[in-house]
């Protein structure tokens, strides 16, 4: 983990044969309520020359002692000052979930950060009212109970049953990382999500080359979102993850890196 005065990051360079071709950046911004850590799977993508650069959001992880944030703008804005402070001018910005909403935000902010958008396992919408009092629901839990309440309920919503059976180290690892992160970080991440932006009127906007890609069996953001974002995308291109959830990149991840790493090679 690296850091540049409060914004902490996981900056993977290419190795050294690969350096010689650097082919860019590409940042990848974690769902709720995980860590950089969710994106190890991915550190693999580095070999084909890219630098990846995963922030870890304000109030997450090794920063559960700042003060957290209640606006997916912040997370966004945070996001900016790190591309700044390490003299990006242009990358490939993924984000799945909550890291998503995160990309939506940024791209409406400052389109010119992105040479290409990947959108994973999230959707253009906001909360419906139902969504809403279930966020304030988990919110009273997670005061009442901790982390460990969050755990319990979330993972199953996380995680295809055929990965639970298969390969339950996934879900082993999801719970580490929400225990990880503090009572507040998470409360306040949760008001972020609930008063989010309808980002629907985004998408006509959106012209750089754009992948969305989605688990086969992800519950919580269905594949018939993720087929709705790709029509309203001018040239978007739907890559389905087989035996997987929401989330896809950890379930599937030779499935979500072979799909992303074509994404990177002819579109970007």
């Amino acid at each position: 983990m690296r850091r540049i005065g409060r914004l902490r990051f996981v900056d993977v360079p290419p190795p050294v044969a690969a350096a010689q071709r650097p082919t860019g950046t590409l940042v990848l911004l974690h769902g709720f309520p995980l860590s950089p850590a969710m994106w190890e799977p991915q550190h693999a993508l580095s070999e084909r020359g890219w630098r990846i650069v995963i922030p870890e959001l304000r109030g997450f992880g090794d920063g559960a002692q700042d003060p957290p944030t209640t606006s997916i703008d912040d997370y966004a804005g945070d996001t900016i000052d790190l591309l700044d402070a390490l003299h990006v001018e242009q990358a490939v910005i993924a984000g799945l979930s909550m890291g998503g909403y995160i990309a939506f935000a940024l791209f409406r902010h400052a389109p010119r950060y992105f040479r290409g958008l990947v959108l994973a396992d999230t959707r253009a919408e906001p909360d419906p009212p139902a969504a809403v009092e279930g966020r304030k629901r988990m919110q009273q839990m997670t005061r009442d109970r901790g982390q460990q309440a969050v755990a319990d309920e979330l993972i199953p919503k996380l995680v295809a049953e055929a990965t639970m059976r298969s390969n339950p180290e996934v879900a082993q690892r999801l719970r580490r990382m929400i225990l990880d992160n503090s009572v507040d970080s998470i409360v306040g991440a949760l008001t972020a999500l609930m008063t989010r932006p309808d980002s629907g009127p985004t998408l006509s906007g959106i012209h750089c080359p754009t992948l969305v890609i989605v688990g086969q069996a992800d519950a919580l953001t269905p594949p018939s979102f993720s087929e709705a974002m790709c029509r309203a995308i001018g040239g978007a291109e739907l890559a389905v993850v087989p035996s997987a959830g929401h989330m896809s990149n950890m379930e599937q991840p030779v499935v979500f890196n072979d799909a992303l790493a074509r994404f990177l090679d002819h579109r970007v």
